[in-house]
Parts: structure tokens; sequence; C-alpha cells
């Protein structure tokens, strides 16, 4: 594993979408046309108390969670946080729901995110595509599109079935701009939940 994004969590109030915003966030600093990114998500509290060099390495410092502005901490609920930790490159030329399938997390893994680079169609545009295409062909019908969207797409799920997506609009390439919900990517939440099966 190499080193986890770190810096300044984004303003959210659940855990999960503090997390995949602050992947967004690090994603975004390494510009466009990247391949997808893997990262486990570990508790912070844990990784402190059960791995402190590594805590150490990764700058966590010993802070135990926010405040509520008055310097008491904000409750147990908040001071829940995840560590996402980079995994190694994802394989080239496999595909990403096989990649995934082979995955398997130990116990110390609480979730687990991924960024990954897409294109898409508004919907409007479904009535639009051909019906006898195969899946290359449906790939390069879609890139040929006007209307096409280049979406970078951040999407987490723990453990205990919690999920969370961000996505990214290259045309709005802005923190402002990206949308976040826990059914934006239903798909790929569900293949990366799979991998704690």
């Amino acid at each position: 594993m190499s080193n986890s994004p770190t810096g300044g969590p984004p303003l959210a109030a659940d855990p999960l979408t503090r997390a995949v915003l602050e992947l967004d966030e690090y994603a975004a600093g390494f510009g466009w046309d990247r391949p997808p990114r893997l990262f486990a998500l570990v508790d912070t509290a844990r990784l402190r108390a059960q791995e402190p060099g590594l805590a150490q390495r990764l700058d966590l410092g010993a802070d135990d969670g926010p405040d509520d502005g008055a310097g008491f901490a904000a409750g147990p609920a908040a001071q829940v946080s995840y560590t996402p930790i980079e995994q190694q490159e994802l394989p080239e030329g496999q595909p990403l729901d096989e990649f995934l399938a082979t995955i398997a997390w130990p116990d110390a893994v609480g979730g687990c995110a991924l960024t990954v680079e897409r294109l898409m169609l508004p919907p409007a545009a479904e009535a639009e595509v051909p019906g006898d295409l195969d899946e290359e062909g449906l790939a390069a019908w879609v890139a040929g599109h006007p209307r096409r969207e280049e979406v970078r797409m951040t999407v987490g799920v723990l453990r205990d079935g919690s999920r969370e997506a961000a996505l990214r609009l290259r045309s709005k390439d802005a923190p402002t701009e990206v949308l976040t919900g826990p059914e934006l990517v239903p798909g790929l939440a569900r293949a990366l939940a799979a991998t704690f099966d």
C-alpha cells in the first residue's frame, strides 16, 4: 500500500461522504485522463491505535475528531473518520468488473473507494442508442456522440452497506460543482460492496 492522500477534510457530516469528497479532491489534483485508483478505507482511530508508525507516516496526528466550535468533541458519531490508503495500480487491459471480483479485504479495512473516469450521455440521449451494438461498439458510439460528458466518479462503500458517490464533470471541473449521493453510481457501488462478501 502507498501513502494516503491527506489534507483538510471537506465539510460534510457523514464520515463516508467526507472520505469520498477528499478522494475526489485528491484525484482532481492529478488532472484528467488518469487510470482508475483504488483505496482501502480504514477507521482512523483504529489505525492510530493499531499502527502508530503508519499513522505517523501518514501524518494523522492524535486528533480525536472534529469539535463543536467551542473546543469540545462533537460526539462519538462525529469522531468517526476514515483514512484512505491508495492501493497498487490496477492492471491494464483487465475489465474493471473482473478485477474487482478478485479482491478480498482484510478485517482491518472498513470500506473501499474507487475513482474512475467515464464518458456519459444525458438521459435524453438513451433513446438514440442503437440496439445492435456490442460493448465495444457502444463505447465507440458514446465516444463520438456530440452530447457526451466526461465524468470522474468517486464511489465509496463500507462493510455495513453504506455507500456514497461523488461525480465531477470535466466541463464543470470545480469543487463547488461536485454532485454527491448514495445512488449516483449504483452498479459500481454494488461491485465495490461485493469485495466484502
